[in-house]
């Protein structure tokens, strides 16, 4: 009787064999760090959601918030199963004019604040591009490491969605003067623009 109690506790200790092993080691690893990396980005933004002040930024970070929620949704359903989720990849669309202001005007040296009270729309509107942009990163060299398919083609659609997304930001930070654009002289930017010239096309193999 013993013996056989042993035996139960073993064959309940012991992975199912059904699974499907549809996933490799490093992609595992590399899945984990985008699920973690969607998990702080959601997590952060519902902090930053206390401090923000402008409502225009406060409607950016909800927008960004819900469809990074939908996402990572989305990317643990693939990465659970291996199979198609239940609702596909959506496309991200911003509301930001793209009209970008250059040049570079004087201001006040920046420095860390020195409490929480001093948090403004200025540092938060930083903190939301930096993870966005970061993210952009992480699932663009996650998805060039992917062996399932459909976890590749969800992470590498989610690619462009960050890559919007921290566009918008950029914009929104360019307008109120957080992000300022400098640019070269106009004869230094002719001479940059005009140092190629196409190639003559080629006969694609057949």
């Amino acid at each position: 009787m013993k013996q056989q109690n042993m035996n139960q506790q073993q064959g309940a200790q012991m992975p199912p064999t059904h699974m499907n092993p549809n996933h490799g080691g490093h992609e595992l690893f590399d899945a984990h760090e985008v699920i973690a990396g969607l998990i702080n980005l959601l997590d952060q933004y519902q902090m930053y959601s206390q401090h923000i002040q402008d409502p225009e930024l406060q409607s950016i970070q909800q927008r960004q918030h819900a469809f990074v929620t939908q996402m990572y949704n989305t990317i643990v359903q693939s990465f659970s199963s291996g199979q198609d989720p239940a609702q596909a990849t959506q496309q991200y669309k911003m509301q930001q004019s793209n009209e970008v202001v250059y040049g570079v005007k004087p201001g006040q040296p920046k420095k860390p604040n020195q409490s929480v009270s001093e948090l403004a729309d200025k540092g938060l509107s930083a903190y939301m591009l930096g993870q966005t942009k970061g993210l952009a990163t992480l699932l663009a060299m996650t998805a060039l490491e992917m062996t399932n398919p459909v976890l590749r083609r969800v992470i590498a659609d989610s690619v462009p969605n960050f890559i919007e997304m921290s566009y918008e930001i950029f914009l929104y930070q360019n307008k109120h003067g957080y992000y300022q654009v400098p640019q070269l002289q106009q004869q230094d930017m002719n001479l940059m623009l005009q140092s190629y010239t196409t190639a003559p096309n080629g006969n694609m193999p057949h």
